[in-house]
């Protein structure tokens, strides 16, 4: 009963999606990409009647799926009581206006789908700003013809964000509003780029969770370093970037990094506007990408996580592949590899696998040890504290006896004052 009455109040939606000869891979859309946009939709707290995959060679210039799909689509939206249609593809303001002609409902598309789901799940003031901005940057060109859309004003999905404003005709304000939200972001990643400097300077690797979304990356966090931050099983849970100390070893701390999840046909707006959060890709030592072991199509959102290291991630970051969720397939359906390991972050399994792999990928062959340093070379404890570890410093009658974790330049250059390797 509780079912079917979410089912009456929810909004109700028609998806449709267009597989057509000249799309390439990002831009076409399959019963898989279909699929995934229901997962959106519930998501975003909708339920869908009724899906539509229509097949062309190319898109229609008016209808982008042509009339007589176009006309179906109507009836089914009438048959089921649709409130709006959303298509798997992005489409183009004409686009839009002849589609919601035709259907009687607003339509939505791909992106504007997934930027309603970002509008909810933000909860910092960082978050907030890259939302709002992703959400200007998609309307702005798109103002002439989503007359409809933009009319629905009081709720419901594709309609959250930005606000009230008249954005039919104020796009002078829109454009002063996105500078505005573009410099607050910036000193957010002045403010990133302060904290960066010190984590570097104190010698602490960043490494940098990311993975396709509802891998379990949350999931892993928490497992490893006690974050406590929000893990449910469901699309874009974390937006927000987490960030916590861990200890892999005696001789290694690093900063463990949360990230917001990957999609296919990500919104480039959104790549844009989360560039203070994603940034912190460019600036890891290591790469954890967490797969979901269990996913049927996890080759292929594999695919899509990898282009989008290629493209954020500074060339020659090393990634280390973790096969989440390994408890829920069979040890052969995973592959074997030095970069490769298996584990389950709900479960707690495979955890002191993954750290030794941490520790062996970020390749810092680090010594514990403590050194007596003459007072004449009284400067190097300076040094020490900008370039390693240091756990104590106490200055005697032999001399100044630090207790540090050095990497190995440093430790080649004071070898002969060690006292005890530890």
């Amino acid at each position: 009963m509780e079912s079917n009455f979410e089912k009456a109040v929810q909004e109700r939606a028609v998806l449709v999606g267009l597989n057509a000869d000249c799309f390439t891979q990002s831009q076409t859309a399959t019963d898989e990409t279909l699929e995934e946009l229901e997962a959106l939709l519930e998501t975003a707290g909708g339920f869908c009647t009724a899906k539509i995959l229509q097949n062309r060679h190319t898109p229609d210039s008016h209808s982008f799926i042509g009339e007589g799909k176009s006309q179906e689509v109507r009836m089914l939206v009438e048959a089921t009581q649709a409130t709006m249609v959303i298509f798997d593809n992005e489409l183009s303001p004409g686009h839009i206006r002849a589609l919601e002609e035709i259907v009687g409902v607003p339509v939505l598309d791909r992106s504007a789908l997934i930027l309603d789901i970002f509008a909810q799940r933000a909860k910092t003031k960082e978050g907030r700003l890259q939302v709002e901005l992703a959400q200007y940057q998609y309307l702005l060109p798109r103002l002439s013809g989503m007359g409809k859309s933009l009319s629905r004003q009081g709720g419901g999905i594709g309609t959250r964000g930005p606000g009230e404003t008249k954005l039919e005709s104020d796009r002078r304000h829109i454009r002063e509003r996105i500078a505005r939200l573009q410099s607050e972001l910036e000193q957010v990643r002045q403010v990133r780029s302060v904290q960066r400097e010190r984590r570097m300077k104190n010698s602490v690797p960043v490494v940098a969770i990311v993975g396709y979304t509802n891998a379990g990356k949350s999931t892993l966090l928490n497992r490893l370093t006690g974050a406590g931050i929000p893990a449910n099983n469901r699309l874009f849970d974390t937006l927000d970037t987490t960030s916590r100390q861990l200890t892999v070893s005696d001789n290694l701390d690093v900063i463990l990094s949360d990230t917001v999840g990957f999609i296919a046909k990500l919104p480039h707006h959104l790549v844009k506007a989360f560039r203070a959060t994603l940034e912190e890709l460019e600036f890891a030592d290591l790469l954890l990408h967490v797969v979901d072991a269990s996913d049927p199509n996890r080759e292929e959102h594999i695919a899509v996580v990898d282009s989008l290291i290629a493209k954020l991630a500074k060339p020659g970051t090393p990634v280390l592949r973790c096969y989440n969720k390994a408890d829920l397939v069979e040890k052969t359906d995973i592959p074997i590899g030095e970069d490769v390991v298996a584990i389950s972050a709900a479960k707690g399994v495979g955890m002191e696998v993954l750290l030794a792999a941490i520790e062996k990928a970020l390749g810092h062959s680090r010594h514990h040890v403590v050194l007596t340093l003459p007072y004449s070379m009284g400067g190097m404890v300076e040094t020490l504290h900008d370039h390693a570890k240091v756990n104590g410093v106490e200055y005697t009658g032999e001399g100044i006896v630090v207790d540090a974790v050095l990497d190995e330049i440093l430790y080649g250059r004071l070898r002969d004052h060690v006292t005890k390797e530890c």
